[in-house]
């Protein structure tokens, strides 16, 4: 199904693509950056970003073929339209030497598996409870923010090897990591092969 989008987000593209060029960018590559500079009109995020076109296709892939998707807090799940969201934040509890968002990246991962799309833009810990388990994910958002903890677990998260969309800065947020989801999302599936009906 095809997404209507409205003459203000066409408008703010246009501007975007007038004052920061993303034409060099792969297909994917483009959209969520595009997207993210959009949700936070910060040109910067062109130079910050980390990712792969081929991960991005990927997880394009997968979140298509109905991969579930995992978000650290409900300001992120309230930003990924079109698209259900596991988040169990509510639920979880703190302790000793464990946040209550790497609680909830547990209770999710008992509730997913492996497989999903992990989107982080709030707490460092939780993409940090991340990285300890054998969670082999489709993609991880690892967008936190913060002046603790945030660049370090986006670090740690690069050094992984995971197929990854991170930052290098503090910059990051629940806007950021949810808008590069619905970059994956809002991106059109390619056709199938006309042959193979």
């Amino acid at each position: 199904m095809n997404r209507v989008v409205h003459p203000i987000e066409q408008e703010s593209f246009r501007r975007l693509r007038a004052r920061l060029d993303t034409s060099h960018l792969p297909p994917l590559t483009r959209a969520v950056v595009e997207r993210i500079v959009h949700s936070a009109a910060d040109l910067e995020y062109a130079g910050d970003l980390v990712m792969n076109e081929g991960e991005l296709a990927q997880a394009h892939a997968a979140l298509h073929a109905g991969a579930a998707v995992v978000a650290d807090v409900e300001m992120v799940a309230a930003g990924i339209t079109r698209r259900e969201t596991v988040c169990r934040l509510r639920d979880a509890r703190s302790g000793p030497g464990l946040t209550r968002s790497a609680h909830a990246v547990r209770l999710a991962y008992e509730e997913v598996g492996p497989g999903a799309l992990w989107v982080i833009g709030c707490a460092p810990t939780a993409l940090e409870e991340l990285l300890t388990l054998d969670a082999s994910p489709a993609l991880v958002i690892g967008l936190p923010v913060g002046f603790v903890g945030a660049a370090e677990s986006k670090a740690a998260l690069r050094e992984s090897g995971l197929p990854a969309v991170s930052n290098v800065s503090e910059k990051g947020g629940s806007a950021v990591a949810a808008a590069a989801l619905n970059a994956l999302l809002y991106h059109p599936v390619p056709p199938e092969s006309e042959e193979s009906l």
